[in-house]
């Protein structure tokens, strides 16, 4: 089986409401989608969004990356094409895209397990009251693992952590900084949320400042999880093997596909290392190879924060899979 062309376009799913973090603010869903053909007739998909604030790349980018990149991979085999891919220097949501279009073909996953999994519904960034508002109406709709952004202002970050966790003793809540954070405002955070009973904190600091996160771990009644931390094998074992966080973050556009991130899930199961299996802002395609990859390794993935689809302003219209309010369950796509 041989790579015969590569098409790429780029497609926009409008949200229900505007997506904000400390590091951005979208109003759609924007991907780069991968459609590739095989001398046997048939084709696979593959999809990436631009996330500059986290992998530099723009959705121009990656389709140029892209596309300087087919005439090379037209003609191979699978296996030969995943290895040309990973050998280059473009950017890894460019790899992903790819990636997750061949490997979707070369691994034909058949899940046996698939039992439903639960994502997490995000939160974003807003006024106190208007995330208090947005998170009753999560949970009013089911969704009880709530993801809450939370940005620069730190006195904000309290007080708003502080007012969820006394008013939805019933949700679990994952609390997300994107970096936002000094350790000092880190420190003072934790100090202040010290007897609430959070599932989590998200990438604190910098991503680069590995000596402060490893100093906020030791510190903090609340596990530390790296996400814009660790992007490759060789980031999760820095990480995860010099103490300086207690979980992490996988993400397929910051590995650079599903096989990279079975390489990084396989690492996660025989060292016994507590995983996130997040998202950015992604289509359809992308969400539904995550899934799989969920369902899989869920001895090792904890969280699911594969929201995206939820997001959607007309869910049931692109998603590739069955969405039943906060689970997942595995549909075959035709």
């Amino acid at each position: 089986m041989h790579i015969t062309d590569i098409q790429t376009s780029i497609q926009n799913i409008p949200l229900k409401t505007p997506f904000i973090t400390a590091l951005r603010r979208v109003e759609n869903v924007s991907f780069i989608r991968v459609k590739i053909f095989y001398d046997n007739g048939s084709y696979s998909y593959g999809e990436a969004p631009a996330t500059k604030a986290i992998t530099g790349e723009t959705l121009q980018s990656i389709e140029s990356s892209i596309k300087e990149l087919s005439p090379k991979l037209i003609g191979l085999g699978l296996q030969d094409a995943l290895e040309l891919i990973h050998a280059q220097t473009i950017g890894s949501s460019a790899k992903a895209a790819l990636d997750i279009a061949l490997c979707d073909v070369l691994y034909n996953f058949n899940v046996q397990d698939t039992e439903p999994i639960q994502t997490d519904i995000t939160i974003s960034l807003n006024t106190t009251e208007i995330m208090l508002e947005d998170a009753k109406e999560a949970l009013c709709d089911g969704m009880d693992i709530l993801k809450i952004k939370l940005g620069s202002d730190i006195e904000h970050a309290i007080y708003t952590t502080q007012l969820l966790a006394k008013n939805l003793s019933g949700a679990k809540l994952l609390i997300d900084a994107n970096q936002a954070w000094s350790f000092n405002e880190a420190l003072y955070y934790i100090e202040n949320t010290r007897e609430l009973r959070l599932q989590l904190i998200e990438q604190p600091v910098v991503a680069k400042d590995l000596d402060s996160l490893k100093k906020l771990r030791k510190i903090s009644h609340t596990p530390i999880l790296a996400d814009e931390a660790v992007f490759t094998l060789e980031d999760v074992k820095l990480v995860m093997e010099g103490g300086y966080a207690d979980m992490i973050n996988i993400k397929l556009m910051k590995c650079g596909g599903v096989s990279k991130a079975i390489e990084i899930l396989e690492y996660a199961r025989e060292n016994k290392i507590i995983c996130m299996f997040g998202s950015m802002l992604e289509g359809p395609y992308s969400i539904n190879a995550a899934v799989q990859l969920a369902l899989m390794y869920r001895d090792v993935v904890r969280y699911i924060d594969l929201d995206s689809p939820l997001l959607y302003k007309n869910a049931n219209k692109h998603f590739a899979c069955t969405i039943n309010k906060s689970t997942y369950r595995l549909k075959s796509r035709t």
